[in-house]
């Protein structure tokens, strides 16, 4: 089933130095938005060089840095399933395949200890023989029997990638086989010789967001340019999408327009013709089992003679629907802190995902004459489980299972057979002595914001505990507690309290969650994160001189905001890949997607937008942390200036700071595990440099 999801914003207006940018004046940075400019690489080398070399530096840096490239390139961590048809695939990187390899082999292989894999793509030796810098992007499969692939692969890891057609049983790439170039192109399978296409088809045919507004038929053997137009939509859309949902009662061809994140419009289309869906817009089509279509909520929906709540999921027979039938059956009903997850299909079962005041659960939904029925799925504890590896060939299954403490486990579901588990991430750290707890701080305006502690060995409530707090807090995605190597070794074993806050802005407790940290209620998005750690201090966990914040992305925008307000509170913050600039954000790559969630600053919106944009309220006469910024050259979805132009202006003004600009990796910062080992390398050594 289909849903997707984004990223990015933060702080209160104060004086900013003079000759400094305004809200009103030019800004004098603006050469620092010049991706690729010789001056502002020029810059950003000798800045990032100095920088980085300062922090290889900090004592504690090599032992996690060695540490980090054993747990990141291990070979016993899970390879996690794809099914498709009989095979199951795997993409993997480790020391020894540093781009990754694509693999695969059969189910019966798989779930013995040592599968036998068959390499199908070696990213590497492509690369090599290519002379490109190839990411690995992804593979879609041609339905139902997956003989030929659209693999997709970046320069850098950058969000623009190329598409070309691969044969899975000669192992080749296909000669004159479709071919999409570099772009941020929206392509997928319609049937063998036909694919779903929207990309840049030349002037005027992306939106200011920068993806496609035309959606396009191409059939094999055409160019591309004269692929035939199936949908126009408005250069002010984020995105339009076509796709096709295979499933074993037939394909179903749809169209998504999506004028701004959580709304949008989606049509059938039926002997030629785009019917619409009558749901709410701010709904999401979750897809079609069974012959039954799927919707779940956002806001009330009053239909039919019932109002059905926000965050529900709903079922009717789809040809019903479209004659008009409004007799939704109710699938799950939210609760307080109970809320909707996602849900997917094997040939039988419809498995949906919830969480439990972010503890997640699973239910195993059947539907047939009588109607629906369901059954809870028994997880191995309280932590966080996803499902993977569905197939409509049949009822089998895989689902995943996390917790802070315990490693990462895969389980197989066969039909009507109780989960068991197959595979497990190693112990990558010594959990002996560590405990988990959740508490609630109380923010601005009362509410009560969850968050998960993990504590190591020896904990003590003395104030002095090197506490690292981490948020994110936007686009309805929720934090859920997830085993992480990393965090453990570089962090929690070595003495490190661990705490995740459950902010507004997410997911966690449904989309009023979300809402609640949206356009001109984004301030709570900063009070919940200022009031968990208020609340560290209080129940002296900590203190501000041990205190250390970190987010990337939108959460890059939650610490940027927040050390802005309440500098004093922090010792330590690391801001990555970051929105910053939030006057120039919605002019600057995919920013303008994202107005749904901030506001549009060329508006009234500007109002409150500047009583909290980093970039604006940055005082002359305020001591800061020095914070440790990272960002990407090839980070094509949040622009690199935001982190350059906020690093350059604090610089000016004597604010010392820290700066890394990876020239690959994209929004991820890395492109590789070895650069990823290195940016989380940099990371702990500057936190246990600045708060033990």
């Amino acid at each position: 089933m289909r849903f997707a999801i984004f990223l990015l914003i933060a702080a209160i207006l104060l004086p900013v130095a003079a000759g400094l940018a305004d809200d009103t004046g030019t800004d004098p940075y603006l050469w620092l938005e010049e991706v690729e400019g010789e001056k502002a690489l020029e810059w950003v080398k000798e800045r990032s060089a100095a920088d980085t070399a300062e922090l290889e530096a900090v004592p504690e840096y090599g032992e996690i840095h060695k540490r980090l490239l054993e747990i990141f390139n291990s070979s016993e961590r899970i390879p996690y399933p794809a099914v498709r048809g009989e095979l199951i695939y795997n993409f993997w990187q480790d020391k020894d395949h540093v781009r990754g390899i694509w693999r695969r082999t059969n189910r019966d292989s798989y779930l013995t200890e040592s599968p036998d894999w068959e390499t199908v793509i070696d990213l590497d030796v492509l690369a090599e023989a290519e002379e490109e810098n190839w990411v690995w992007k992804g593979a879609s499969g041609l339905y139902p029997d997956y003989h030929k692939f659209l693999i997709t692969l970046s320069r850098g890891g950058g969000d623009a990638s190329v598409t070309r057609e691969f044969d899975a049983v000669s192992m080749e790439f296909v000669a004159d086989g479709f071919f999409v170039p570099e772009a941020k192109a929206s392509v997928s399978w319609m049937d063998k010789n036909t694919l779903w296409i929207g990309t840049d088809f030349g002037e005027g045919t992306l939106t200011k967001s920068g993806y496609p507004r035309l959606v396009k038929e191409w059939k094999r053997g055409t160019s591309l340019d004269s692929a035939n137009l199936v949908y126009e939509g408005s250069v002010d859309d984020v995105s339009v999408d076509g796709y096709s949902m295979h499933t074993p009662e037939g394909r179903y061809d749809m169209v998504r327009q999506t004028p701004e994140f959580f709304r949008g419009t989606t049509f059938l289309r039926r002997d030629g013709q785009l019917v619409k869906l009558e749901i709410p817009e701010d709904a999401d089509m979750q897809g079609i089992f069974k012959e039954q279509l799927l919707v779940s909520l956002r806001s009330p929906w009053e239909v039919g003679g019932t109002t059905y709540p926000a965050d529900a999921l709903l079922a009717i027979g789809l040809e019903d629907f479209l004659a008009g039938g409004r007799n939704f059956d109710l699938l799950f009903q939210p609760e307080d802190r109970i809320s909707l997850g996602y849900s997917t299909g094997t040939l039988n079962y419809l498995l949906v995902t919830t969480m439990d005041n972010v503890r997640s659960k699973i239910f195993k939904y059947s539907f047939t004459a009588e109607g629906w029925t369901h059954e809870e799925i028994e997880l191995p504890g309280l932590g966080s489980a996803g499902v993977r590896g569905t197939s409509d060939l049949n009822d089998d299954f895989f689902l995943t299972y996390t917790d802070f403490m315990t490693p990462s486990s895969l389980y197989f579901v066969g039909d009507s057979e109780p989960a068991r588990q197959v595979k497990s991430t190693p112990e990558f750290f010594d959990a002996s002595g560590m405990t988990v707890d959740q508490y609630e701080a109380k923010s601005a305006d009362g509410t009560m914001i969850p968050y998960f502690i993990v504590m190591p060995k020896g904990f003590e409530a003395n104030g002095v505990n090197p506490t690292m707090l981490y948020g994110y807090g936007g686009f309805e995605i929720s934090m859920r507690p997830r085993y992480s190597g990393a965090t453990g070794a570089g962090w929690v074993e070595r003495g490190g309290v661990y705490v995740l806050a459950n902010i507004r802005g997410g997911g966690e407790f449904g989309p009023k969650w979300h809402q609640g940290a949206m356009q001109e209620k984004h301030q709570n998005n900063f009070d919940d994160f200022i009031a968990v750690a208020e609340d560290l201090i209080a129940r002296e966990i900590t203190s501000p001189k041990h205190l250390g914040i970190v987010g990337g992305s939108q959460g890059g925008l939650l610490v940027g905001g927040t050390f802005v307000q309440r500098p004093e509170l922090f010792e330590a913050v690391v801001c990555q890949v970051p929105l910053l600039d939030m006057k120039r954000y919605n002019k600057l790559l995919a920013g303008a997607s994202w107005m749904a969630e901030y506001g549009n600053p060329d508006t009234d919106d500007w109002e409150y937008i500047k009583t909290w944009s980093p970039y604006h309220n940055l005082d002359q006469d305020k001591d800061y942390p020095k914070v440790f910024f990272a960002t990407s050259t090839r980070d094509d979805r949040v622009h690199p200036a935001h982190a350059r132009k906020m690093v350059k202006k604090m610089t000016d003004m004597d604010k010392p700071v820290y700066y890394y600009e990876n020239t690959e990796g994209g929004h991820g910062v890395a492109a590789n595990l070895n650069q990823r080992a290195y940016m989380w390398g940099l990371t702990y050594a500057y936190l246990w440099m600045m708060l033990k």
